[in-house]
């Protein structure tokens, strides 16, 4: 049977959708920010070696991979997803105050377990948030989803000069507070109701026109997206200890991360001039192949002498390896999942995200060990792994988007 009809609240858009959504991606990614340049030289500072801060990092993406699916889902059903939402992002804020105690590593390593239960979940429950006003209401995910990356890029920077002046113990203070804001505007989500579209087809028609998530198409592209965006853990998780290693400063360490993401956003504002009418599949080949061009690229830079102005470089294919990887996803997703699978969806692919990254981190500190920055190679092949799933989606891809 048909999914029950939108009640007249749910038919009215909320006054100023888009920038109460862009005020949560905003606040969102400040913490995220921090956290993914900085947190490792936090950890570094307080004495923990490679394999140790492979772990602290790792073994959280192993855990969120079963509860981020689980809670996305039970956003769902909920009666809206912003109150669980503003729940979750309160009690992150609560658990972020574990890393002030004595770190140890054991109390390190269970506040981070604890920690990413509740925090993981607050970006793909905002992407189904955002992506209910694109079905409903038009609104252009882009351009709430850039303040994500802007506000990243802003962390990116202020993260640094803090760090120069004032040390990596600054870190957990500057998440804590970034999750304090992201608490103020989760207060002011939108609210949207049940995750529910009405629906003038017929039970079978249904079917068709919004297949299971467990479908060839859906499941090679999650899966090629996961693995793509596996091959840059070695990246997230010791590039700044790489930067640091051979003499670059804080300020340096966190521009370059700003450049990264400044690539990103370009990527978000031009995205729809230069893609819009291009497949979705080609758009993740093309973030694919930027991916193996990436990692062939950046262990060249420091010994050919290209300093600075060579990671500067290597750090704009942040735009084609990551934000086309992004959008990519949230297309295949608005273009072939119903409204009321929504938040299932995200969180299929988060699964796969945070499954293929763990792992791809906890190997990365022994290579971190081993091979230095040439571990970067080794990202090489993982992102050809990826292309190939890539591949085998386009061969079973549907001849139609879902209809709305």
């Amino acid at each position: 049977m048909s999914l029950p009809p939108l009640s007249p609240e749910q038919l009215l858009k909320p006054r100023h959708f888009e920038l109460r959504m862009s005020l949560i991606f905003g606040t969102l990614f400040l913490s995220l920010g921090t956290h993914l340049p900085y947190f490792p030289l936090w950890l570094q500072a307080k004495g923990f070696h490679a394999e140790q801060i492979a772990v602290i990092l790792a073994a959280p993406m192993f855990m969120r991979v079963v509860t981020t699916p689980l809670l996305t889902t039970l956003a769902d059903r909920a009666r809206d997803r912003a109150d669980v939402y503003v729940a979750l992002v309160a009690a992150a804020l609560l658990l972020s105050a574990g890393y002030f105690l004595t770190p140890t590593y054991s109390t390190v390593l269970a506040v981070s377990l604890a920690l990413t239960i509740v925090w993981t979940p607050h970006s793909p429950i905002a992407d189904s948030l955002a992506l209910s006003g694109v079905r409903r209401f038009g609104s252009n995910y882009a351009s709430m989803r850039k303040w994500g990356s802007i506000c990243y890029l802003c962390a990116n920077v202020a993260g640094g000069f803090i760090l120069a002046a004032s040390g990596p113990q600054a870190v957990p203070v500057i998440i804590f507070l970034a999750l304090g804001a992201a608490l103020t505007a989760g207060l002011l989500a939108p609210r949207m109701g049940r995750p529910r579209k009405a629906s003038p087809l017929s039970a079978v028609e249904i079917q068709h026109a919004a297949p299971s998530l467990f479908n060839a198409y859906f499941l090679y592209f999650t899966l090629g997206v996961g693995i793509i965006t596996a091959s840059h853990a070695f990246l997230y998780g010791f590039v700044s200890i790489y930067w640091k290693s051979i003499g670059l400063s804080d300020s340096v360490v966190g521009l370059l991360w700003a450049w990264g993401v400044v690539s990103e956003v370009c990527m978000f504002l031009f995205f729809n001039r230069i893609f819009a009418s291009v497949p979705v599949v080609r758009v993740m080949v093309i973030a694919g192949i930027g991916s193996i061009v990436r990692w062939i690229i950046f262990p060249l830079v420091w010994p050919l002498g290209l300093g600075i102005a060579g990671f500067f470089a290597v750090q704009s294919l942040h735009s084609v390896s990551v934000a086309m990887v992004l959008i990519g996803l949230q297309k295949m997703i608005g273009e072939t999942v119903s409204e009321e699978r929504t938040g299932a969806a995200q969180g299929i692919a988060y699964f796969f995200n945070g499954f293929f990254m763990a792992a791809v981190t906890l190997a990365s500190g022994p290579l971190y060990d081993r091979l230095g920055v040439d571990g970067f190679l080794a990202m090489i092949p993982i992102a050809i792994v990826g292309l190939v799933l890539i591949g085998l989606a386009a061969r079973s891809a549907p001849q139609h988007p879902v209809r709305r």
